[in-house]
């Protein structure tokens, strides 16, 4: 543990694998007590095992964030066995990789009752115990996906969209309110984790992520990050979310056709997927398999430990604040040379 910091209690919503267990993580190293959200009883009672070795405590609420009462009973259950949450961290999701027109309504409805309504539900569940003490943070991990969207995900990128201008709204609200209660976002790149051989795919390749890819601790350290100094609105994670975000505001015709020509083959790899391969959209695969996803996912091989731009992002005023003294300097240097 961490100097002698009082612990916080932080909510870690989809904590069973991928970026919510490498969070989950990284909050017990520094000594906070974390409560794991998640469906699969299997990767959550694994998360656990993560936080106690990292000797912090550990909660496991099994909850599907889709079910708004059970949120609300999950964060109930945190206050009364934890205590106070300090940080509520909304990070769980599904998807469904294939063309708009080859997803069910019924599965476009999921995708968006777990990857927007979850965070709704969610964030209206730490609010409700934030307000009356009128303090705590929330971070919504987001994606370069809130912004642009790219084809074979329209589900998941509508989600995210969502949950960008839901964000935006709440951060005014909270600011006219004049509470100490913040809430930040941080959009990552392309993660190394499960997800990708869990999604429901209607595509003859396996899906990948859309290169460079990024371990999943670099996106922890960020939320980490974000969730100690909650009052910078938004984190960009990545050279490519920087890229992709930019080159949306600037050049959003040209990305349609550049997406349009390489978002289909990007996505996949050369091995075919199997037919009817089974997906968590539904119900969690690690209990029925018995299997503990963990953090990871299968492209450890390609996937970057560091993010120069995530430091960069962080440190962004320290930067500014030296660029602007070497200007002075300089401009006084050559006031003087004149003189």
């Amino acid at each position: 543990m961490s100097g002698t910091r009082k612990p916080r209690v932080v909510v870690v919503t989809g904590a069973s694998a991928g970026v919510g267990r490498a969070t989950a993580r990284e909050f017990a190293e520094r000594g906070d007590h974390v409560a794991l959200l998640a469906r699969g009883q299997h990767g959550l009672e694994a998360a656990a095992d993560d936080v106690t070795a990292a000797g912090s405590r550990a909660l496991v609420v099994p909850v599907d964030m889709a079910d708004h009462q059970a949120v609300a009973d999950a964060a109930a259950r945190v206050e009364e066995e934890l205590g106070p949450i300090d940080v509520w961290v909304n990070n769980a999701f599904s998807t469904v990789f294939a063309p708009f027109t080859q997803i069910t309504p019924d599965e476009f409805r999921r995708v968006t009752e777990v990857t927007y309504l979850g965070f709704v539900n969610g964030t209206r569940a730490a609010l409700d115990h934030m307000l009356p003490r009128g303090h705590g943070t929330i971070v919504q991990v987001g994606s370069a996906l809130a912004y642009r969207g790219i084809p074979l995900q329209s589900a998941y990128c509508g989600a995210k969209h969502a949950i960008q201008g839901f964000t935006e709204s709440l951060r005014c609200e909270l600011l006219h309110d004049g509470m100490d209660v913040h809430v930040t976002m941080v959009q990552l790149p392309a993660v190394n984790t499960p997800q990708f051989d869990w999604a429901r795919t209607r595509m003859p390749q396996k899906a990948q992520p859309v290169p460079p890819i990024y371990q999943p601790e670099v996106a922890a350290r960020a939320v980490v990050h974000a969730a100690n100094h909650p009052r910078r609105r938004e984190y960009w994670v990545g050279s490519s979310t920087v890229g992709t975000l930019l080159g949306d505001k600037f050049i959003p015709g040209l990305l349609d056709r550049y997406l349009a020509r390489t978002g289909y083959r990007s996505q996949q790899d050369d091995k075919p997927e199997a037919p009817n391969r089974p997906a968590n959209l539904w119900n969690p695969l690690d209990d029925g398999q018995g299997r503990d996803y963990g953090a990871h996912g299968r492209f450890d091989p390609l996937a970057k430990n560091r993010s120069p731009q995530l430091w960069l992002s962080q440190h962004h005023r320290t930067l500014l604040a030296g660029a602007a003294a070497v200007l002075i300097g300089v401009a006084c240097g050559l006031r003087s040379a004149r003189r």
